[in-house]
């Protein structure tokens, strides 16, 4: 008899043992965030923030360059101001947060409790349409004052019963953009122009490629006219709606007396916009991209590009070594990737090498440089690549490597981005009939994938789905296809083909 030996892994499980393990594992060994004391919370560590930052501040220029300011709101809404829209604190009201005392005092035992009753509870913030409505109702009375473009960088707090890093917390981070405008089309057209912006965000910075749609009205934002997605698939195959852009037509200006009056004279409710994209976007990088040694960063998002890793078996040379090092990282730092700096970290910490290596394998480094005492006198390096096997080599002249960088850094970026897109293409399918629909979703977690179906929104027909086959409408895709077939549900007509998944 034959046995072979598992392949050694720096994560365990692996995706195929256990993918929901296996993610955890990889966001505690790339050592980006911990669950905190408070239930359902997570606290953001270091590398885990620096790609937050990255996000944010490639967001916040995009933002910005298409006309949008930033502002801050209250995280405290009055409880009335969200009665204010029945259907959004409906589609909120299982997840709010809320305050009902404004101190502590001490019981007849010691210990505290709260005191001194608010004579209106207040929701923690869990979206801002009501309290920013409520402000934009002040800041806007005249055509001249529009369109009023707001984007805010914020908490949110949604009462969450099963928790996973970075995917769904309690409390997470995000930003939430919120307009007013003179007519629908501006405003829908706002609403479409901000899913382009996060759509090629995704697909260039986070190497993740989605597929851009509306959802169907069971899956639309609470008060929403129109509800625009971009869904992500993760390597278990399921869907990750990665963000999301709502045309509110004058749903929540109504509510809050958003009015203009027109250059006719004529007094009119405005035609709002509402738009968020969270930490969440975290989590599908890693679950889209990483592999059983660890996280992989696509280099746009990383906000370290480059280690250096020192190898001194000999004493007597290690300044010699650490300079040559130290040289090297001034060169690359002068370096332009996508006109900003090359970002390099010497690790010169009292360690073995070989750890060192694989400490940052785990945490997604694009690039590891090694330099020995040889490496030194040939005036070479050693690299690795995260996007190749952690044992496979490649050697250059250093003056030669510090040129290539930018260009071995942009190839890194591409195969990340072509693998996933590959991944995607293969995994959705077409299905033309209720049987091989029930089919294909009755197999095991990771063996199914999208499915595109024509789909005629049917009252009742969701609801089943999710039921029996915890299977969601993620879009009706932007992809430009006019077809026409019928329902495989309702065998009614049917005009457009809706992507079906498992998603988280």
């Amino acid at each position: 008899m034959v046995t072979t030996m598992a392949k050694r892994t720096a994560i365990t499980p692996t995706r195929a043992e256990n993918y929901p393990e296996w993610y955890q594992e990889v966001v505690k060994a790339a050592d980006m965030a911990e669950h905190s004391q408070v239930r359902g919370c997570m606290v953001i560590k270091p590398w885990g923030y620096g790609i937050w930052e990255r996000i944010q501040y490639e967001l916040d220029r995009k933002f910005k360059e298409t006309g949008h300011q930033n502002a801050y709101f209250p995280i405290f809404i009055p409880l009335s101001f969200l009665e204010k829209e029945a259907e959004h604190v409906e589609g909120f009201a299982k997840e709010c947060a809320v305050v009902t005392h404004h101190r502590l005092e001490k019981g007849k035992d010691g210990k505290l409790v709260p005191g001194g009753k608010l004579e209106e509870p207040l929701v923690v913030r869990p979206t801002s349409e009501m309290i920013i409505g409520d402000t934009f109702s002040r800041w806007v009375s005249s055509y001249r004052d529009l369109p009023l473009l707001i984007n805010q960088w914020a908490n949110v707090v949604r009462w969450e019963m099963r928790t996973r890093l970075f995917l769904r917390t309690t409390e997470f981070l995000w930003q939430e953009g919120h307009t007013v405008h003179a007519t629908s089309e501006e405003a829908m057209e706002e609403a479409k122009k901000m899913l382009g912006v996060y759509v090629a965000f995704c697909e260039d910075y986070l190497a993740m490629p989605v597929i851009p749609g509306r959802k169907t009205k069971d899956e639309r934002f609470p008060g929403a006219v129109e509800t625009f997605t971009f869904e992500a698939m993760m390597q278990d195959k399921k869907a990750l709606q990665a963000g999301t852009s709502h045309f509110l037509g004058q749903n929540f200006s109504k509510s809050c007396d958003i009015k203009f009056q027109t250059k006719e004279g004529s007094l009119e409710y405005g035609w709002t916009t509402s738009w968020g994209a969270t930490t969440r976007l975290i989590g599908g990088m890693i679950m889209a991209h990483s592999d059983d040694d660890g996280l992989v960063l696509p280099p746009r998002i990383a906000h370290k590009h480059i280690v250096i890793i020192p190898i001194i078996h000999d004493e007597s040379l290690r300044c010699d070594v650490l300079a040559f090092a130290e040289k090297l990282k001034a060169d690359l730092q002068k370096e332009l990737f996508h006109e900003m700096p090359i970002q390099v970290v010497l690790d010169d910490r009292d360690m073995r090498a070989g750890e060192k290596s694989w400490s940052w394998v785990k945490k997604g480094m694009p690039i590891r440089i090694e330099i020995g005492a040889r490496e030194m006198n040939e005036g070479k390096v050693t690299m690795m690549r995260r996007d190749k096997g952690p044992k496979e080599k490649e050697f250059f002249v250093a003056e030669d490597f510090v040129q290539k960088a930018s260009e071995i850094l942009q190839n890194i970026q591409d195969k990340i981005y072509k693998k996933a897109k590959n991944f995607l293409k293969e995994n959705t399918h077409e299905l033309n009939d209720e049987k091989e629909f029930y089919d294909f979703f009755s197999k095991k977690d990771g063996e199914s994938g999208f499915a595109s179906v024509f789909y005629n929104e049917e009252a009742g027909v969701h609801e089943k789905i999710q039921k029996e086959l915890g299977v969601t409408a993620r879009c009706i895709p932007n992809d430009g296809k006019e077809s026409e077939g019928k329902c495989i549900f309702s065998g009614k007509p049917s005009k457009k083909r809706v992507i079906f998944a498992k998603a988280y």
